[in-house]
């Protein structure tokens, strides 16, 4: 009996090994001439940030990370890890959240959208006292239009392969965390039907002013998370993309904690930040999304 134990824990291991091994290609709009990376894509541990990173991303993808197909329940949401775009948080932002929506039977996408070419470490580059702040969002205003071009590029491949995941086409969402959350917030201002976030979450999202458009009239439902000790000062961006929605009527939820401070993702800090995941969890299935839809089979 213990070696049938052990054989089936080991099957069960190679299975989720599996479903994270799928890396879809993305077709996005071209990269502008003037936009070119000398060095590779690259993942390494940042000691500045304490965390697995990955910069110069120069072609979008999409990692799938599937559920027990028992638990699976048609849901799909397209995550987007922040990282300033010169860099891609890919653990707290990334691959943990994509594990904890895999146990409450969510498939989850990871986006590796295309980042701002940097030196061998994007994170210490950005992070230099000495660096050009004005050519560093200079920069990011060139990125930023191919960031969110890859995310509806991601949303367009979901939607076009929902079948085939056992995926609801009226149920695909859209996260990001920081700079993930610019992208998720531009797409969720800006889309047509085929690449259309049906619900979305920007989480410490940094919303530039260009950025601030009317609200489609058939604006996805938005979760917005956020801490209003954010060292970047981003929870008044937060609160104005709540406003936005609730102004225009649509439906939002907000969650704005006390401390938390900036990129507090899946880190453990013993704060009630630690538990916005599980918010956004209650807000899913109070959207009707966590029970199981007709049309999934298995995968």
């Amino acid at each position: 009996m213990k070696k049938i134990f052990t054989v089936l824990i080991f099957s069960s291991l190679l299975w989720s090994y599996g479903q994270a091994q799928e890396v879809i290609k993305l077709s996005s709009i071209p990269t502008p001439e003037s936009i070119s990376w000398t060095h590779e894509e690259r993942e390494y541990f940042s000691p500045i940030w304490n965390t697995q990173v990955i910069t110069n991303v120069s072609e979008p993808t999409l990692t799938v990370y599937k559920p027990d197909p028992n638990l699976a329940n048609g849901t799909s949401v397209v995550i987007c890890p922040g990282g300033g775009f010169r860099a891609l948080s890919i653990n707290s932002e990334g691959i943990e959240v994509a594990k904890w929506l895999n146990e409450r039977g969510v498939t989850a996408f990871l986006l590796k959208y295309r980042l701002v070419p940097t030196g061998e470490d994007g994170v210490k580059e950005m992070m230099s006292p000495g660096a050009d702040r004005e050519k560093s969002d200079q920069d990011n205003a060139r990125l930023i239009p191919l960031a969110i071009a890859d995310a509806k590029a991601a949303l367009s491949n979901v939607r076009e392969n929902a079948a085939a995941y056992g995926l609801a086409t009226d149920r695909i969402g859209l996260m990001g965390f920081s700079a993930g959350g610019t992208v998720t917030a531009g797409v969720a201002f800006d889309y047509q039907a085929e690449n259309k976030p049906n619900f979305v979450a920007p989480i410490y999202a940094f919303i530039p002013k260009e950025m601030d458009q009317d609200i489609p009239d058939d604006a996805p439902a938005l979760f917005v998370a956020c801490a209003s000790n954010d060292q970047l000062m981003l929870a008044p961006h937060s609160l104005q993309l709540y406003q936005s929605w609730l102004k225009a009527g649509k439906p939002a939820e907000l969650h704005m904690y006390s401390l938390g401070g900036h990129g507090f993702g899946m880190r453990k800090q013993n704060l009630p930040s630690d538990k916005w995941i599980e918010r956004f969890g209650e807000w899913l299935e109070m959207q009707g999304l966590m029970g199981k839809h007709k049309t999934v089979s298995s995968q």
